[in-house]
């Protein structure tokens, strides 16, 4: 994780990148059953043809799982206080996703700093596979 200076953000700061994969069949096994979503879609390339695929597509919530580690790499967990994102495009198997996020805006609520974050996920010649966003919480040593 990156030390930030919250101090010095400013607004359209854009965090360090983060590019995944290339999303393999054992990345798309292990992801399987590590969260439990054995999908044939994401697993059994003969079952994805016959739904009108070329092979397996990635499970949706690995690649906001790379959305949300280009959050945690920038800021503990325990700062995260919202991520959401929507599902623009699937992932091919042989992908890297490519996850970039920005300020898009400072506020209080509750008597705290936040910071809110756009965040994408590409595919490798940049169409966007998911948008989302983020809100952190600033900590308490920077408020003043």
């Amino acid at each position: 994780m990156t030390r930030i200076d919250f101090a010095a953000l400013k607004l359209h700061d854009w965090l360090p990148n983060l590019v995944a994969g290339p999303m393999t069949r054992s990345l798309l096994e292990q992801y399987g059953t590590a969260s439990g979503d054995r999908n044939p879609l994401h697993l059994n390339p003969a079952y994805a043809r016959q739904q009108g695929l070329p092979d397996v597509i990635a499970h949706g919530m690995l690649s906001m799982a790379f959305l949300a580690r280009l959050v945690t790499n920038w800021v503990d967990q325990s700062a995260i206080r919202a991520l959401s994102v929507r599902f623009i495009a699937v992932t091919q198997l042989g992908d890297t996703v490519h996850c970039r996020g920005r300020v898009s805006a400072t506020s209080i609520c509750n008597g705290e700093r936040r910071i809110s974050l756009e965040l994408t996920a590409s595919g490798p010649n940049g169409e966007l596979r998911l948008t989302g966003v983020a809100e952190i919480g600033l900590p308490s040593t920077t408020i003043g």
